[in-house]
């Protein structure tokens, strides 16, 4: 099992730094959100400044951006780096869509479906296995001249796409490499609703479930005192109740006896009673959605629960210790060691 570090908006600069600190800490590699940057810049510094970790987005917003144009930074980067960037596409919710990239987002699965076929057509295209001639519901493609096309290279490009609800879920296990999971989960949601799902999906179009990787968020909260794991607890407790606000996502509460959890978060929300928002995710949620844990029996941890579902676990949290506190970054290194070797 692999072993990532989520990370998001920085400088060049400060995304090489990490990459270099995280190579040597024996970290498997660095997956970076689209939030208040696109992360292509990031990764190329990065990735030239630690030549052996892997890159990943998780996720790349997709509706706002031509398949054509997904496919060819993705190409671009597995050629640069040697095959070590993955391609994470997702259709993020409809207001950013809609009102910030003034995009459709019409049938949001049957959209993404289309939308990862179209760029995998692509790179065919790229690699000359084939003429361009994509015809989807949605996208069609089949103009690629010669000289508008990349140079075919060897390595494969990898596309992968989020998914939490059962059509996006089977919409993945049909169409794509791989299936970041949601932050926002529990062991019961990835046994008993996204795997049958992926199944179903993959039966489809005839493929294994092996085939189809899990890239799985985790919000690990080490530490060998409470107070020493406190600082994680309450950054992930925060987070639960973000996402746990999301209507769609209410189920991950109610499938574990929690009912009414996101109606509670979204009364405190309208209330401005942000602070209390964290109140309401106790103890007994935390063990479903996190690994609350020393720092000797993370790793161990880590490997119960995800070893066997994951191919990469990300680590929510931790990148401030890690940049800042070198004797912090120590104890990471003896983490991800000792997962990538379990």
């Amino acid at each position: 099992m692999k072993i990532d570090l989520m990370t998001g908006g920085s400088t060049w600069a400060e995304s090489a730094d990490l990459a270099r600190k995280l190579e040597g800490a024996g970290f498997s590699g660095l997956l970076y959100t689209e939030t208040s940057q696109v992360p292509w810049m990031q990764i190329a510094a990065a990735a030239t400044a630690a030549p052996t970790l892997e890159f990943s987005t998780g996720i790349a917003v997709a509706f706002p951006r031509s398949p054509m144009v997904s496919a060819a930074v993705a190409y671009e980067m597995v050629d640069n780096t040697g095959g070590r960037f993955r391609l994470g596409l997702g259709s993020q919710v409809k207001a950013h869509v809609t009102r910030r990239y003034s995009s459709e987002f019409d049938r949001p699965a049957a959209r993404m479906r289309d939308y990862i076929l179209a760029v995998k057509a692509c790179i065919r295209a790229f690699n000359q296995e084939e003429k361009l001639a994509h015809d989807g519901e949605f996208y069609q493609m089949s103009l690629l001249p010669r000289d508008w096309a990349p140079k075919p290279h060897s390595h494969e490009t990898k596309v992968d796409m989020s998914a939490v609800g059962p059509l996006m879920t089977k919409v993945a296990g049909e169409v794509a490499d791989g299936i970041h999971v949601h932050p926002l989960h529990s062991m019961h949601y990835i046994e008993n609703r996204l795997l049958g799902d992926v199944a179903a999906g993959a039966a489809k179009a005839d493929r294994s479930v092996q085939e189809i990787d899990l890239i799985i968020p985790v919000f690990a909260c080490p530490g060998d005192t409470p107070e020493e794991q406190a600082s994680y607890v309450a950054r992930a407790k925060r987070a639960i109740a973000f996402y746990g606000s999301t209507p769609n996502y209410a189920f991950q509460f109610d499938d574990l006896g929690f009912e009414g959890t996101t109606a509670k978060i979204r009364e405190k929300m309208k209330a401005g009673d942000f602070d209390g928002l964290t109140e309401l995710i106790t103890d007994d949620m935390l063990d479903h959605f996190a690994v609350v844990s020393s720092w000797d029996d993370l790793a161990p941890k880590l490997l119960e629960r995800y070893r066997g579902a994951a191919e990469r676990v990300v680590m929510y949290i931790g990148e401030e210790e890690m940049r800042t506190d070198q004797d912090h970054l120590a104890k990471w290194a003896d983490v991800a060691q000792a997962v990538t070797a379990g």
